[in-house]
């Protein structure tokens, strides 16, 4: 039976200085924060920026959780998560995601 999906999604953002790296993590981190309470389906949304400081590092990870895949292609293209796409869009270096069964279905990991 398919339950909750786990949806992370880390991101490389553009920025000269030390200062222009930490206004685009508080930019992303505060777009992603309002989506918090309005997209069916997401039952968890946690957004979290690198202090490592190491320079292979993503920058910033979110971190969310939706009831089922269905739920999370619905947010795919919901218009509120759109919009935040469009809004960081010219942030945005790299980006790098993993979605997985929130249950560890071993099933999952195995293809079948």
């Amino acid at each position: 039976m398919p339950g909750p999906v786990r949806h992370i999604v880390m991101w490389r953002l553009r920025g000269d200085t030390p200062k222009e790296r930490a206004d685009a993590r508080a930019k992303v981190k505060a777009a992603f924060e309002g989506l918090r309470g309005r997209i069916d389906g997401l039952t968890h949304i946690e957004i979290g920026a690198d202090v490592s400081g190491v320079d292979y590092a993503c920058d910033v990870v979110l971190v969310s959780e939706f009831a089922d895949r269905a739920a999370l292609e619905a947010y795919g293209s919901h218009p509120e998560h759109l919009r935040v796409r469009q809004e960081l869009a010219d942030l945005r270096i790299a980006r790098f995601q993993v979605d997985y069964l929130a249950d560890n279905d071993a099933s999952a990991v195995a293809g079948e």
